[in-house]
C-alpha cells in the first residue's frame, strides 16, 4: 500500500478555455503553468511558485462532458494501491464508477468515481516505473489547504470514506441550522470537513481551498481577473479566513488564508 494511500495528491480543472484559466490562476496563486502536448490532447501542468512541485493540471472540457451538461469544474485525485480493486469495493459500498479504469501510459491508472450521494472524485495509482512527484509542504501558498465535501448529512457521508480510504473522524462543529460540520483526518493530519449540502445545490460535490498569503489582496486579484466571489470573506473556526468563488469560466473554487 503506498504511503500516501487515501490522500488527495492531484487537482484537475476541466474548463472551456484553458489559456484564459491558466492566466487567471497563475495571477491569483503564483502558480506557474506549462503545457505538455500529447497525442490526444494538450495538458497544462500547474506548479507551486518558484518550485518544480506540481499541484494539478488544466484540460479542456470535452464534447462528451458538454453534452452531459457538466460545467467547468475542479476534481481531486485520491491515491490508492489498486484502482480496479478499489473501484469494485467502492461500488459495494454504494458508490458508482462514472468512467471505467484506464491507463495513462507511463504515468498511472485512474477511474472517475462518485460517492453514494453523487460527489465525484478520481481514484489514481502510479505505475511502478513512474517517479512519485515531490511533495509540497502543507499550508504554503499555492497548495490546497482544505478539502470540503457538501453531500448528505455527515453521519451518512463519512462512513463511505472511512471504509474505503481509512479516514478518521476529528472534531464536530455545530453549525446551527446548517447542521454538523464533521472534520476528518487523512493519516495524522486534519485535512477537511463534511457537511450537508445546501438545499439549492443541484448535486453533491467536493470543494478545494487554495492557500494564499492574505485574503483581501487575493480577492482584489480574483475580481480584477474576472472571477466572482459567491461567499465571504469570512473568518472560520481556527482563525483562518475563506472566500468561495467562481472563475471566469464558471468553475467553483475557494481560497483560504491565515489573515484577512
Amino acid at each position: 500500500m503506498p504511503e500516501d494511500f487515501g490522500q488527495f495528491i492531484w487537482y484537475e480543472l476541466m474548463t472551456t478555455d484553458v489559456e484564459a484559466a491558466a492566466r487567471f490562476y497563475t495571477a491569483l496563486t503564483g502558480w506557474s503553468a506549462k503545457t505538455l502536448s500529447m497525442p490526444s490532447m494538450d495538458y497544462t501542468i500547474l506548479e507551486l511558485p518558484g518550485q518544480p512541485v506540481g499541484v494539478g493540471g488544466i484540460m479542456e472540457l470535452q464534447a462528451i462532458h458538454k453534452a452531459e451538461g457538466i460545467p467547468p469544474n475542479w476534481s481531486g485525485y485520491i491515491s490508492v494501491d489498486d484502482v480496479d480493486l478499489c473501484a469494485a469495493e467502492l461500488v459495494m459500498l454504494g458508490g458508482s464508477i462514472r468512467r471505467q479504469p484506464e491507463d495513462i501510459p507511463g504515468v498511472g491508472r485512474l477511474a472517475v468515481a462518485a460517492d453514494p450521494h453523487g460527489a465525484v472524485f478520481i481514484l489514481f495509482a502510479l505505475v511502478p516505473e513512474a517517479d512519485a512527484p515531490p511533495c509540497a509542504t502543507p499550508g504554503v501558498a499555492g497548495t490546497i489547504g482544505w478539502h470540503e465535501l457538501l453531500s448528505g448529512p455527515p453521519e451518512e457521508a463519512f462512513p463511505f470514506y472511512e471504509k474505503l480510504f481509512g479516514w478518521k473522524k476529528a472534531d464536530t462543529i455545530d453549525m446551527g441550522e446548517m447542521g454538523a460540520y464533521q472534520l476528518f483526518a487523512i493519516g495524522d493530519k486534519v485535512s477537511g470537513g463534511m457537511m450537508q449540502k445546501p438545499a439549492d445545490a443541484p448535486m453533491a460535490y467536493w470543494a478545494f481551498y487554495i492557500s494564499v498569503p492574505a485574503l483581501d489582496a487575493a480577492v482584489e486579484t480574483l475580481t480584477a481577473g474576472g472571477g466572482t466571489v459567491v461567499f465571504g470573506p469570512q473568518e472560520v473556526p481556527g482563525g483562518d479566513f475563506i472566500v468561495q468563488a467562481t472563475d471566469p469560466q464558471g468553475a467553483y473554487f475557494c481560497l483560504v488564508a491565515p489573515k484577512r
